[in-house]
């Protein structure tokens, strides 16, 4: 919970304020009583007042407090459904990709996500694609078409070395591609990236500094890393005999990268807890954040509090406190 005019807090001063003075009324009230010579009806009193009396001064003390974080006007965060975005998916097919310590292979375990991915999305959000090897490359553009994009997902192939950060620059350009609303004027929905990759950056741009870039515009990186440390591609050798070359994710670079632009990491060891991943994100995707006031809460949580103080004190000694 959060406060849109915090300042007004310091008003909860207030309250341990009159509390002190309550104390000292109720103890200059004792001075007066011991007056009394006749101890024995004093003490019949006493206890059939009991703690009650007080129930009216802290019935009112408590609306006190409700009232001044009223005039603080409390807020809380919500998920809200989101009608539109932008999302980019930013995936991996380089060689490594043919990997099998993800089954049945890395490449057909990210499209099968990625197809999941698509199928969540709300109709009327934007979804992209692209994906970098030796060099990165736009297959579609963001549009609401997720047929061409489940079709080009469909036709990837693996090849050549990593070019991470070339791959998540143009998913970023992509993202921040503005939309025509209809009425000739053009704007940015909230976009969001995918980054999908199994192994380190080879070539091209620093991915951390594209991902500063990313920062500055506000648009979140989601990370994913596919594949285990165990992962490895068989190479021939020249003279006939194979080599075992280890391809394990960079996951030090990819939550580096999430945590730089505010998005999130995921580690996906298998096929199953990568199609888990993707389903998530569409999830999340579809909602967003977003602050509800609950002034009127508590105001009318002190009003009620204040009424039934003034009730109590009403109904045990006929007058007000």
């Amino acid at each position: 919970m959060g406060f849109r005019e915090p300042l007004l807090l310091l008003g909860l001063a207030l309250v341990p304020l009159a509390l002190a003075a309550y104390v000292v009324a109720q103890r200059r009230r004792r001075r007066f009583a011991v007056r009394y010579t006749n101890l024995d009806v004093l003490a019949a009193v006493a206890a059939r007042v009991g703690w009650t009396r007080h129930l009216p001064a802290l019935l009112a003390l408590l609306a006190l407090a409700a009232l001044v974080v009223a005039l603080a006007r409390p807020e809380r965060t919500v998920a809200a459904e989101q009608r539109e975005a932008t999302v980019v998916m930013v995936t991996d097919t380089s060689g490594s990709m043919l990997a099998q310590d993800v089954q049945p292979d890395r490449l057909t375990a990210a499209q099968t996500a990625a197809r999941t991915l698509a199928s969540e999305l709300p109709r009327d959000f934007r979804l992209g694609l692209v994906t970098f090897g030796s060099t990165a490359n736009q297959l579609v553009e963001p549009t609401t078409d997720k047929a061409r994009v489940i079709a080009a997902i469909d036709a990837l192939q693996v090849a050549g070395g990593t070019a991470m950060g070339d791959g998540l620059a143009l998913g970023l350009d992509a993202a921040r591609t503005p939309v025509d609303d209809g009425t000739g004027l053009l704007r940015r929905p909230p976009a969001a990236l995918v980054l999908l990759s199994d192994g380190a950056s080879t070539r091209g741009a620093d991915p951390v500094s594209v991902a500063e870039r990313a920062r500055k515009l506000r648009v979140p990186v989601y990370t994913v890393a596919l594949g285990t440390a165990a992962g490895y591609l068989d190479r021939p050798r020249p003279d006939g005999s194979i080599r075992r070359v280890p391809v394990p994710p960079d996951t030090g670079t990819l939550q580096e990268i999430a945590r730089e632009t505010r998005g999130r990491f995921y580690a996906a060891p298998d096929a199953g807890r990568l199609a888990e991943i993707y389903a998530g994100l569409g999830e999340r995707f579809s909602t967003r954040n977003e602050k509800q006031e609950v002034t009127a809460a508590f105001a009318g949580g002190g009003l009620m509090l204040l009424l039934a103080g003034m009730a109590v004190a009403m109904v045990r000694g006929g007058r007000l406190p």
